[in-house]
């Protein structure tokens, strides 16, 4: 069954929910930001354990962001998974900080192209169980391919059954941002959630677009209940008026 999984992004050690497709380092002054938090990492930690939405995750958009992680994990010791800038250098260092789990994309990709060997050693260091890889991706025609760099950059691999078996034999769970509509409310990318239903072999969390309760039903649908979902800009902590917290809590209690 469907459930709700939460989010924490950060950009420049602060809590924001910004359109993903406008993420640039050459063009800083393009990004659109949804909403800037008032409110401090740890409280959205609090705020998830309290009501024990777990496989939760959290993102650091570019630099300027360890300190604000390491706030969340204090505040939710083994309860959040930790993403950007992950490499098998750092690994361990966040699950030390109490990571749940360490969330991977960039690192697999070096020049852009898929890398099994850096795959293999960061899982034979931290463990299957302890690696979410990230298949954040955009879509070209009628297939998917992985964007890695906040986004930025395209690479080789394309999102299909072929490639998920093979990255789940490494991993526990997937985290995918649909980046062509992070942060757009206007609605998932339905075509997608429908493949990851029939490809996906372990839990897999997608992300981008949602903008009401009754998109938990419609992923549900979809994906046959194989895949869960995280609300951004929507949601009513992070200044949207799509869905509230409140009616995630009570899905997942629920369901």
């Amino acid at each position: 069954m469907t459930r709700f999984n939460g989010c924490i992004d950060l950009h420049h050690g602060q809590v924001k929910q910004i359109v993903g497709g406008s993420l640039s380092d050459r063009a800083p002054e393009d990004l659109k930001t949804n909403f800037v938090s008032s409110e401090k990492p740890a409280y959205y930690a609090d705020l998830y354990k309290k009501h024990d939405i777990t496989r939760c995750h959290v993102i650091k958009l570019g630099p300027n962001n360890d300190e604000a992680a390491k706030e969340a994990l204090q505040a939710w010791p083994n309860g959040l998974q930790v993403g950007g800038g992950i490499t098998a250098e750092n690994a361990q260092e966040w699950l030390d900080h109490g990571a749940s789990k360490v969330i991977v994309t960039s690192y697999l990709f070096p020049n852009a192209r898929f890398s099994i060997e850096r795959l293999r050693d960061l899982c034979a260091k931290v463990g299957k169980d302890k690696l979410v890889v990230d298949v954040s991706c955009r879509r070209r025609d009628d297939k998917w391919i992985v964007a890695m760099n906040k986004w930025q950059t395209m690479t080789d691999m394309e999102v299909n059954k072929e490639t998920l078996d093979m990255l789940a034999d490494h991993c526990s769970e997937f985290l995918i941002h649909a980046a062509d509509v992070e942060g757009l409310c206007k609605g998932i990318d339905q075509d997608l959630v429908r493949r990851l239903g029939e490809w996906v072999t372990i839990p897999t969390t997608y992300a981008g677009g949602g903008r009401s309760i009754d998109d938990l039903a419609l992923v549900d649908k979809l994906s046959n209940g194989k895949v869960d979902l995280t609300f951004g800009s929507a949601l009513d902590i992070f200044g949207g008026d799509g869905v509230t917290f409140n009616e995630c809590v009570s899905w997942n209690k629920k369901h």
